[in-house]
This record gives structure tokens, C-alpha cells and sequence, in this order.
């Protein structure tokens, strides 16, 4: 599907979530290669005192139970998030991953966010994790950012226009190319991307039909979170399946896949907003073939 612009973002909004990234960014750092005690993670699935529900609750543990972890620079970073949108539109609301909803119920906006997507790539010292700041408009996604301070890049889609800002190796100036995903119309030719295959349950018809998926690829691998899908707009991978996931797990990477020309659907066939099962495909035919494996049930 053609991606929609954001008909109401203003250049003044861009700039000033640019100078959040920049400060997010320190946090992320700060944390990532401080002393491990200081992240003070807590597991979500502990209770009350670990925080709220997590995302990807499926990953590396089961779908129903598991190390979800959460860190002081999750907190810090979507309050820091929070509090800049809200300032610099106060009429929208936004949904967290840590502190759930805030702003007007029937606001035209809402942005979505999700401070370190892949805190679990985060706690052990792997760069497969990201900010994710998505914006949805009357019912769609239109609008996405995730940004990898460690790495120094930030994946965004606004305009409908996808692009990777980083800073030349070579130079050390700023660089800004576009996004492409790849031609890849064959499952026998795809690249595979999941988080964790227990995403899909242990056992039953769910997991039965994943792991064919994963028998007909050319390539399956593991983990990413929201890197993977990054890297299917860049054109590196091909096919990202996930299930048991959040809306501020999803939001933000709608637009930058579809803005790079590929396809990113739910069961139904549309945006999955609301999260669930995901497929984003390089192409329609390859996002057709692995939900004929997959079933849309």
C-alpha cells in the first residue's frame, strides 16, 4: 500500500524531535556502557513492582511467562520523550510502553513510543535495539523514527519518504541516504528475520506452521527486535514474521517499511497498528506466500 504523508507534522516538530533523539541518545549510552548493576533491571512479569506489561512478550521465554526485563534507562528516555511531545503538541496523545496513555482520549493524533525496543539486546551489550517514536493519524500509521545511538544511525519515514541518517565513516560528516527493501519475490530466495521463534508458542498447529515458513527460506535467523525490520527497508533482509507484539513495538516501523516500498500487514491484511502478528515482506508477493505458510486465522 502507497504510504500517506503526515498531513500535519510542521518542520518546527522534526527539528525539535531530532534534539530529543540527541538526548535520548545520551541516556542510552550512558547506560549501555556503564556498569551493568547501575541499568537496575526489573522483570516485568515479577508484578506491580517491575513495571508495566512489556513488549515482545513472547521473545526468548515463552508467551506466557519469561525474564521480561526493564531498565532505568527505559524509564528515562520515554519520560523524556513523553514530556518533549507534549510540549511541543499539546493536543495529541501518547501511549508509551512504560507508563501507558496520556492526553486528550479523542485527540486527532497519537504518537506511540517505545524507549528501547530490545532491552533485552540492551542489557547484554548488543546493538539489535532502538528508540521507536510512531505517529498514527486517523487510523494510520504515517509517521516513524527509530533511532540507534550507539551505531549513530536514525531510520525515519515522514513525508513518505524513507531514509537512513549517519555519519560517514570516511568523512565523519553527516549522511543521508534513502531506503529500498529488496526485489525478493521467492520464499525460497528470502531472508528471514524473528526476534525469538517462541513468539509462536512451544508447541502446536501456531509453531508447526512458523517453523515451515522457516524450512522454506534461503536464510532464517534470530533476534534484531527492531533492527531486523530496519534493515528489510534497507534492503539486507527480506521477511520479518513476529507474533505476540505491542502497538508501540510496531507503530514506528509501519511507515518506514512502507515508505521504502515494502508490505507490512496483520491477518487482515492491514496496517497491524494494534500489533499481534506481523509480516513485513520486501514485496506483496513475498508478504502473500508467507501468510499462505502462516494462515491468517
Amino acid at each position: 500500500m502507497t504510504p500517506r504523508p503526515t498531513r500535519t507534522l510542521g518542520p518546527d516538530q522534526i527539528e525539535r524531535l531530532d534534539e530529543m533523539f540527541a538526548a535520548s541518545g545520551r541516556i542510552a549510552r550512558r547506560h549501555f556502557y556503564g556498569d551493568l548493576a547501575d541499568l537496575a533491571a526489573a522483570d516485568k512479569n515479577a508484578g506491580p513492582a517491575g513495571g508495566s506489561a512489556g513488549g515482545r512478550s513472547g521473545e526468548a521465554g515463552g508467551s506466557t511467562g519469561g525474564f521480561d526485563p526493564v531498565t532505568e534507562a527505559d524509564r528515562a528516555i520515554e519520560e523524556l520523550l513523553r514530556a518533549g511531545i507534549q510540549a511541543v503538541s499539546p493536543g495529541d496523545a501518547v501511549v508509551g510502553e512504560e507508563n501507558g496513555r496520556t492526553g486528550p482520549a479523542d485527540a486527532a493524533r497519537t504518537w506511540y513510543l517505545d524507549p528501547i525496543d530490545g532491552t533485552k539486546a540492551f542489557l547484554t551489550g548488543m546493538a539489535g535495539w532502538g528508540t521507536l517514536v510512531g505517529v498514527v493519524e486517523d487510523g494510520r500509521a504515517v509517521a516513524g523514527w527509530m533511532d540507534q545511538p550507539v551505531l549513530g544511525e536514525t531510520f525515519a519515514a515522514v513525508g513518505g519518504r524513507a531514509t537512513l541518517r549517519r555519519t560517514d565513516a570516511d568523512t565523519g560528516r553527516p549522511l543521508t541516504t534513502e531506503l529500498r527493501t529488496s526485489d525478493c519475490t521467492e520464499l525460497s530466495e528470502a531472508i528471514l528475520y524473528t526476534t525469538h521463534p517462541s513468539m509462536f508458542g512451544d508447541a502446536g498447529e501456531v509453531r508447526d506452521r512458523y517453523d515451515e515458513l522457516g524450512r522454506r527460506v534461503r536464510l532464517q535467523r534470530f533476534g534484531g527486535d527492531c533492527y531486523a525490520y530496519c534493515m528489510l527497508a534497507a534492503g539486507r533482509v527480506d521477511l520479518v514474521v513476529e507474533s505476540d507484539l505491542n502497538s508501540y513495538d510496531i507503530v514506528a516501523l509501519i511507515p518506514i517499511i512502507e515508505a521504502a516500498g515494502g508490505v507490512i500487514t496483520g491477518p487482515d491484511g492491514a496496517q497491524p497498528i494494534e500489533g499481534g502478528t506481523v509480516v513485513a515482506a520486501a514485496t506483496p508477493e513475498l508478504a502473500e506466500q508467507a501468510w499462505a505458510v502462516l494462515g491468517r486465522a
